[in-house]
C-alpha cells in the first residue's frame, strides 16, 4: 500500500458506497437506514481523555438527548475516567474498546466524537464518514495541509455532517459581536491579530521507559513514526511533537486563528506568509517546536492577520491570555475565547458596547456540541464545518511550514502550493505508517 496519499487522486475516485451513503443521508438524517428518525443520537466516543471528560461533563449536565454507544481509547483508565463521568447518564453502559474499527462497524452509531491526538484525526474521521458515520473533530481536522481537502471532500461524497470543536463559533457572545461587526460599528475590518500569552514550564527530556500496562502503544502510535515509549511522547505531552501534534500555533493557537479568520471575514487563502520564532525562553526544552511564534498573513486583497505566542507572560494581552483584536477604519474590537468582547472607537478610543454581564463567560461548548446533534439529527449546516475549519487550520500548517523552511513564502491560493518552493510543497503532506494510513478511496 502506498505510504502517500495524493489528493487528486481522492478527489477522482467515486464508489457506488460513496453514492449509496450520499443517497440516504440525503433522505433521513439520524439513523438514515432506520424507517423512522428518534430524536436520540447514538454516539460513538473516540479518544477518551482530558477534552472528551469536558464534553462528557457537559453532555451529562445538560442532559442531551444522546445515548453512548461506545468508549474508546488505547488507555483502558482513560475509558474508566470518562464512564466515570457519566454514571447514571443511561441504563445500559456503553461498550468500550481499544479498537475504532469497532465503533465504526457498528450500524446502530449514528455518530462519532473523535479527541485522539492530532495525527489520528483525519484518518479516523475519514473511514466514520466511510461507514455513514457524522463526525465531531476536535481541532484541527487535519495534522498536515493536504487532510483538510480529504475532509471537505470526504463530507461531499458521503453527505456527513462534520464540526470542528471551534466551540466559540458557537457562543453567544460571538453572534453578538459578530452582528456588531456586521453593522460596521468599527468601520471595515483590515488587520486581525490573534495570540497565545501564556507562561510556560521547561519540560526536559526524560528516558524512554515500558509502555504503561494495558495500552496498545502500537494503535496509538497509528500512522505516526514507530518510535519507542517516551513518557512526554504520550498523555498530555504529546503536544510538544511533530509525529502527534501541531505546537502551539496548533493547540491553543487554532483556536485565536479561527476567530481571526471569523472577525476578519476571509473566504480565501493568504498570499504570503511570514514566521519567526525560536528558543526565547525555554532552553534544553523537549518539544519540536519553538517556545515563541510570530507569524503574518497576507491575503489577496492586502488584510493581514498576525499572530503572535509568548511563553514568558501570565498577564496575556488586554487582560486575556488567548484572545484577538480586530482593527477597522473607525475603531477596533478587542475580543477572547474566554468569553469577552470591547469595543473603542474614533482617535479617542471612546468605549462602546461590551457582551454583558448576562453572556460575560460564555464560550460556546454547550452551544457547539447541539448545534452539531442537530444538524445530525435534522440534516443542517454547522458553524464550523470542513471549508471553514480548513481555512482556519491552513494557517497554522502554513505558518509552521513557513518557519520550517525559510521564513517568507508566497503562497498561490488558487493552485493551494507554494510558489517556487518544493521544500514547502512536500511539507503539504506527509508518509503514514501502514496499516493505520488514511483509507483507499476516502
Amino acid at each position: 500500500m502506498p505510504t502517500r496519499y495524493n489528493r487528486r487522486k481522492f478527489l477522482q475516485q467515486s464508489t457506488e458506497a460513496g453514492a449509496v451513503l450520499a443517497a440516504a443521508s440525503a433522505l433521513g438524517g439520524v439513523h438514515a437506514y432506520a424507517a423512522e428518525k428518534p430524536s436520540t443520537v447514538r454516539l460513538g466516543i473516540i479518544g477518551c481523555g482530558s477534552i472528551m471528560n469536558h464534553h462528557m461533563k457537559g453532555l451529562v449536565s445538560r442532559g442531551d438527548d444522546v445515548s453512548i454507544a461506545w468508549l474508546c481509547d488505547v488507555d483502558p483508565r482513560q475509558i474508566d475516567n470518562v464512564a466515570q463521568s457519566m454514571s447514571g447518564f443511561q441504563s445500559t453502559p456503553p461498550k468500550r474498546t481499544q479498537r475504532h474499527e469497532d465503533v465504526l462497524e457498528d450500524s446502530n452509531v449514528d455518530a462519532c466524537v473523535i479527541a485522539t491526538p492530532h495525527h489520528w484525526h483525519a484518518p479516523i474521521a475519514l473511514r466514520a464518514m466511510q461507514a455513514g458515520k457524522d463526525v465531531y473533530v476536535e481541532k484541527p481536522i487535519s495534522h498536515v495541509y493536504n487532510e483538510g481537502h480529504l475532509m471537505i471532500a470526504a463530507a461531499k461524497k458521503y453527505g456527513r455532517i462534520v464540526q470542528q470543536g471551534s466551540q466559540m463559533r458557537s457562543s453567544p457572545v460571538t453572534k453578538k459581536a459578530g452582528q456588531l461587526l456586521k453593522e460596521g460599528i468599527i468601520g471595515e475590518v483590515k488587520v486581525a491579530r490573534a495570540w497565545t500569552a501564556e507562561a510556560r514550564s521547561l519540560v526536559k527530556p526524560v528516558p524512554d521507559a515500558d509502555v504503561p500496562k494495558g495500552v496498545d502503544y502500537d494503535r496509538w502510535l497509528g500512522p505516526a513514526p514507530a518510535r519507542p515509549f517516551n513518557p512526554h511522547r504520550f498523555h498530555l505531552t504529546w503536544r510538544m511533537y511533530r509525529d502527534y501534534a501541531n505546537g502551539e500555533i496548533g493547540d491553543d493557537g487554532i483556536h485565536d486563528l479561527d476567530m481571526a479568520t471569523w472577525g476578519l471575514g476571509v473566504d480565501t487563502l493568504p498570499k504570503q506568509i511570514t514566521a519567526r520564532g525560536g528558543r526565547m525562553l525555554l532552553h534544553g526544552h523537549a518539544s519540536d517546536y519553538p517556545d515563541n511564534m510570530n507569524v503574518t498573513y497576507e491575503y489577496p486583497d492586502g488584510r493581514l492577520i498576525v499572530y503572535e505566542n509568548y511563553p514568558f507572560t501570565a498577564y496575556g494581552m488586554y487582560g486575556f491570555d488567548n484572545g484577538n483584536v480586530f482593527y477597522g477604519t473607525e475603531g477596533y474590537m478587542v475580543f477572547s475565547r474566554r468569553g469577552a468582547f470591547s469595543v473603542f472607537l474614533g482617535p479617542k478610543q471612546k468605549p462602546g458596547p461590551t457582551e454583558g454581564k448576562e453572556l460575560r463567560g460564555q464560550r460556546g461548548y454547550g452551544e457547539h456540541m447541539a448545534d452539531f446533534l442537530t444538524a445530525v439529527r435534522e440534516r443542517t449546516s454547522v458553524s464550523a464545518p470542513p471549508e471553514t475549519a480548513h481555512r482556519s487550520c491552513a494557517l497554522v500548517h502554513l505558518g509552521d511550514i513557513a518557519y520550517r523552511v525559510q521564513g517568507q513564502l508566497n503562497f498561490d491560493p488558487s493552485t493551494e502550493q507554494f510558489a517556487e518552493c518544493e521544500q514547502a510543497n512536500q511539507l503539504l503532506e506527509k508518509k503514514y505508517r501502514q496499516p493505520f494510513g488514511l483509507p483507499e478511496g476516502g
